[in-house]
């Protein structure tokens, strides 16, 4: 379905990009798109680094449980 969806919006943007070649576009109309994926990459750009942060916190704890793992390991 993603694959699907990749398809058809590069098929959108040729045909905008044909119709600006052309000089039958609405400036407007695409600014307004391009606010709108500017707001939606923002928005995911900043849960997957609350994402990434959180899993940071995991590892680093689970490395510290294994370093204790093998300081048991040598005793």
């Amino acid at each position: 379905m993603v694959e699907f969806l990749k398809k058809v919006t590069d098929w959108v943007l040729q045909k905008e990009e044909e119709a600006a070649n052309n000089c039958k576009i609405d400036v407007e109309d695409v600014q307004k798109q391009i606010d709108m994926v500017t707001a939606k990459r923002d928005k995911l750009k900043e849960e997957c680094e609350k994402n990434i942060a959180e899993l940071e916190k995991i590892l680093r704890r689970l490395e510290v449980i294994k370093a204790k793992g093998e300081v048991c390991e040598r005793e």
